[in-house]
């Protein structure tokens, strides 16, 4: 949903009538931006380029019109520089440019590795620009240095230089940047019940900064969300209509609708949702931890275990505080944190 604030800014030009122009880095991808990051990004391979990208349109055609859109992959011609056209690319940049963005020097400041590959990405992406002879590029306020790379490249090449809008960065579930390195992120492919669920999940401090970023409320009904939470206004009730405005952008109205009504029943209510999965196991006696495992509800027995102590664990809503045995019968239900069931048959 991070990604989502330059697509609902995309979609202003191109309600605006601007052309918009939809780069896959399926090229870069393979060297990988350090806008973000704080240690060395693995060079990927085309595999899981291929594999990463398969939703990436997907994604951007729930925001933008893509059959308005000029769609490019950048392999199309970053394949085919040669040494020579990469030499003039890199010497339009010093090595004391690239080492005074913030992350990099911190990374050198701590010792850390940094590749001659990460100096290639700057170039790239600002040869992008060059290719397509962008106006105007957008991106996240990490992306400055890369879309400014555009700028100086496009004057090398005697284009006009792009401007630039920076977008705000959003932060996750856990209140920390949205990134998908961190699992904490609101895909917008998730399952209306998941995606209303991680929205009822944010910090509440966050709540306004979501409405302004990540919907089409009006401003005037923002600040007026703003006043009620400052007033001492219950956060609960503000956030809940938050997450069933972002459910309704991405799936409807009625699956919102549907999504906010079982949150309601499970969480609201104290009610068990009415979908639960039914799996058929052997009655008897089972570890807690093999249980788990068993019925999908965790990966493995280190997460059971880590569930546990967490005290995310109940079985017929009863909290389990230890990993020994319990008895298994059919009509038990499992649950792992607030949206995990499962019913033993």
């Amino acid at each position: 949903m991070g990604r989502s604030i330059p697509l609902l800014k995309l979609k202003d030009f191109q309600e605006l009538g601007h052309q918009i122009v939809f780069i896959v880095g399926d090229f870069t991808g393979v060297i990988g931006d350090t806008s973000d990051k704080d240690s060395e990004r693995p060079m990927l391979t085309a595999e899981v380029i291929k594999k990463n990208m398969k939703d990436y349109t997907k994604q951007a055609g729930k925001i933008i019109d893509l059959s308005k859109c000029e769609v490019h992959y950048n392999s199309e011609w970053l394949k085919k520089l040669t040494n020579d056209k990469l030499g003039e690319l890199a010497d339009q940049f010093s090595l004391a440019e690239f080492i005074a963005r913030e992350n990099i020097k911190k990374r050198l400041d701590a010792g850390k590795r940094v590749s001659l590959r990460e100096l290639l990405y700057p170039l790239l992406q600002g040869y992008d620009s060059v290719m397509v002879a962008s106006d105007v590029e957008l991106g996240g306020t990490d992306q400055r240095f890369n879309l400014l790379a555009g700028r100086e490249l496009q004057k090398h090449f005697k284009q006009g230089p792009q401007d630039v809008i920076m977008t705000v960065l959003m932060e996750g579930t856990d209140g920390r940047k949205m990134s998908s390195s961190w699992g904490n992120t609101i895909n917008l492919t998730d399952e209306p019940n998941n995606m209303l669920g991680k929205v009822m999940s944010i910090n509440e401090d966050l709540i306004i900064k979501y409405f302004t970023l990540a919907t089409r409320v009006s401003m005037a009904e923002v600040k007026d969300y703003e006043k009620q939470l400052k007033a001492g206004g219950n956060p609960r009730d503000v956030k809940a209509k938050l997450a069933k405005e972002i459910v309704r952008i991405y799936h409807g109205e009625k699956l919102a609708s549907i999504a906010e009504e079982a949150f309601n029943k499970q969480f609201k209510n104290k009610e068990l949702p009415d979908d639960i999965a039914e799996v058929k196991i052997k009655p008897g006696s089972w570890k807690i931890d093999d249980l788990l495992v068993e019925l999908k509800l965790v990966s493995s027995k280190t997460e059971a275990r880590r569930m546990v102590e967490q005290g995310a664990i109940r079985i017929d809503g009863e909290k389990i505080i230890n990993f020994g045995e319990i008895q298994v019968k059919p009509g038990i239900v499992a649950q792992v944190g607030k949206r995990k069931f499962a019913k033993i048959k």
